[in-house]
């Protein structure tokens, strides 16, 4: 297998985290670059078993500063660049859309410029379904790559705004790119201001669990170490300027899911609390992956099997989240759901 540097945004997150561990382990050959800014999401804890790997690098940058990552990319000549590196949570971008605008399209434009300038040979931008915006409740309606692009949040509107920068620097100027889009992801490393790790901590402290409206609304959900192989996959084979819808066949309502969570871990239902419904929250989300099992990938988790596996994975992890949990991320947990 050919020597190669990969440059990995976002990596002390959660998919991009995961990402980087699965990539370590498959490819000792690939020099991996995990550049990160550490925001209040990024943890490199998750990282401590491949600190000392021979093919693992750790760069403390911020994606929107375009002096400092030219002189990355001119110094180190990256061949591939995997951009997880966003602001992701559609509460937050509530709050403070410029946070997300900055980070998701003003970074995004100047990784593709470097990415240009320096002839990386492929440009992956990893986004979500949300920016198709929603689907009804009619379970044989699904997202297509050729689905219209019609966000209907802060967050989701800035994804869609780097897609298209994405499209544009690959129509434009000819630079190799994929897009892939991917449902709700779950599993190791979650950050807790999620619906499953949440759900998880709040019930292990036998805490209120915040769902929102009637919790009807619908996600299909796709296990971490899923997506990780199909972005592999479109990495290495995925056919320039296409783009991949990834999803996991796992559609389940809000409700569904913290009940699930509260059966395995044996906890009563009166923990959960109805709160007022989410501004602009989008119905259902569900994905048609044709396009990428076209081109071998399928999905090893089902949904019963992979909760199972990530509430035990929290059990045997609790201090990780704890840590969390204890910081000023509590605080901003209660301006978010407005909780006393």
């Amino acid at each position: 297998m050919n020597k190669a540097k990969v440059l990995v945004t976002g990596g002390a997150g959660f998919i991009g985290g995961n990402f980087v561990q699965y990539m370590i382990k498959k490819y000792p050959n690939y020099d991996i670059y995990n550049l990160d800014k550490l925001t209040y999401a990024g943890d490199l804890s998750k990282h401590s078993e491949i600190l000392e790997e021979h093919n693992y690098f750790f760069v403390n940058k911020d994606i929107t500063d375009t002096e400092s990552i030219n002189n990355l990319f001119d110094n180190e000549k990256f061949d591939y660049v995997v951009h997880f590196a966003a602001e992701s949570h559609v509460d937050r971008s509530i709050l403070e859309p410029d946070v997300f605008i900055k980070t998701n399209i003003l970074g995004t434009h100047v990784l593709l410029e470097a990415s240009k300038k320096y002839n990386v040979k492929k440009f992956m931008h990893i986004s979500t379904d949300e920016v198709y915006g929603e689907l009804d409740f009619d379970p044989n309606t699904f997202f297509t790559e050729t689905s219209p692009i019609m966000p209907n949040s802060p967050y989701s509107s800035s994804k869609a705004s780097s897609d298209l920068l994405v499209r544009a620097y690959y129509e434009t100027f000819g630079l190799p790119v994929n897009i892939t889009r991917c449902s709700n992801n779950y599993g190791p490393y979650h950050f807790p201001e999620k619906l499953i790790p949440q759900t998880i901590s709040k019930a292990l402290k036998n805490e209120r669990i915040p769902v929102y409206g009637k919790g009807e609304n619908i996600r299909d959900w796709l296990h971490v170490s899923d997506h990780c192989t199909a972005i592999d996959l479109v990495l290495h084979k995925g056919e320039d300027g296409s783009v991949y819808n990834i999803g996991g066949h796992n559609e389940k309502t809000n409700l569904e899911v913290v009940q699930t969570i509260l059966k395995v871990l044996g906890k009563s239902e009166e923990l959960i609390e109805f709160v007022s419904d989410r501004l602009g929250h989008d119905k259902r989300y569900a994905i048609d992956p044709t396009k990428i099992e076209s081109l071998g990938w399928k999905p090893v988790y089902d949904f019963d099997t992979g909760i199972i596996q990530t509430i035990q994975w929290y059990l045997e992890n609790e201090e990780w989240w704890r840590q969390i949990l204890n910081g000023e991320y509590q605080e901003n947990f209660k301006q978010l759901y407005n909780l006393e």
